[in-house]
């Protein structure tokens, strides 16, 4: 079965280009690549694709810039097979995922979501393990040695309410869930866990496997990290909590709604977060940590 990849693009091309070979290294080679460019200012990137030679990989360019959402949703609109990999445009495939994603969905052919192992790399591709990565990977992931987790309804709910441990470029999703259930509006800093929390409200399974199988790339200037010092991210999160908390309540998950409304990770990471805020953020972001520190 042939497996599509799509990159919505909008960043440097470099890392693009990095991407890019990065799926051409996978040892099976039934895949589609296609690169959505959100009009990037730069001409050399229909350049490369037009040099790359590689029938499996197809450079579309959109005729207006759509934003990071609409450009995410024109991937999914697009997408034929029966499972999809939406890539960042500067993280890296290693060259077992599209083989371990395989696997996984031979021995957990109900999967809707499928998590492989990640490395987190920097800007010029150092491996690096942040305070946020070791609480994902240490203390948030399922634990299970080199086997796969398979979590399913209201578990799914719960762990991922208790703290988003996974990584979103590196998952693979059934095409047809993908279609029928979209991203929330309004909630653009967390659409990922949205949307991810209702697969797991829609009774889906996630299923993860710990084998090293991506590199996930984080920016020390990030968008997040800007959405942290003027206080969006923390308020988005305290929206969105809340709408779990009553979604989980209206399905008598008891121990989401809970998770949901005590959000113990959620806090936590305000408060490693506050002296970064103190030293270097907005007004309106030091208000926006303190309330999701201690607001009920």
């Amino acid at each position: 079965m042939t497996h599509e990849i799509f990159v919505p693009f909008w960043g440097d091309p470099d890392l693009l280009y990095q991407t890019v070979r990065s799926v051409q290294a996978q040892t099976m080679e039934d895949w589609r690549l296609v690169v959505i460019d959100d009009c990037y200012p730069d001409d050399s990137v229909p350049a490369f694709f037009a040099d790359l030679g590689d029938p499996r990989i197809e450079y579309v360019r959109n005729s207006v810039n759509l934003g990071i959402t609409e450009n995410y949703r024109e991937a999914i609109r697009q997408a034929e097979s029966e499972f999809v990999t939406i890539l960042g445009c500067d993280d890296l495939m290693h060259p077992n995922y599209l083989q371990l994603v395989r696997e996984v969905i031979t021995r957990v052919p109900d999967a809707d979501v499928i998590q492989p192992g990640v490395d987190v790399i920097d800007e010029v591709g150092r491996e690096i393990s942040p305070l946020v990565d070791r609480v994902k990977q240490g203390l948030l992931a399922p634990k299970g040695g080199q086997g796969i987790a398979v979590l399913r309804g209201d578990r799914m709910a719960t762990s991922l309410i208790r703290g988003d441990w996974l990584y979103w470029p590196s998952l693979t999703f059934r095409t047809a869930t993908l279609k029928r259930i979209d991203f929330r509006d309004g909630l653009p800093i967390i659409q990922d866990l949205a949307l991810l929390m209702d697969i797991a409200f829609d009774g889906g399974t996630l299923a993860y496997i710990p084998t090293r199988a991506f590199s996930y790339r984080r920016h020390g200037g990030s968008a997040s990290q800007k959405t942290l010092l003027d206080g969006r991210r923390f308020r988005d999160e305290r929206t969105y909590y809340r709408q779990a908390a009553e979604l989980a309540r209206a399905l008598r998950w008891r121990r989401t709604e809970t998770t949901a409304r005590v959000r113990l990770m959620s806090r936590l990471h305000g408060v490693a977060e506050l002296p970064g805020v103190i030293r270097g953020g907005t007004s309106a972001g030091l208000r926006s940590t303190l309330a999701h520190i201690f607001a009920l």
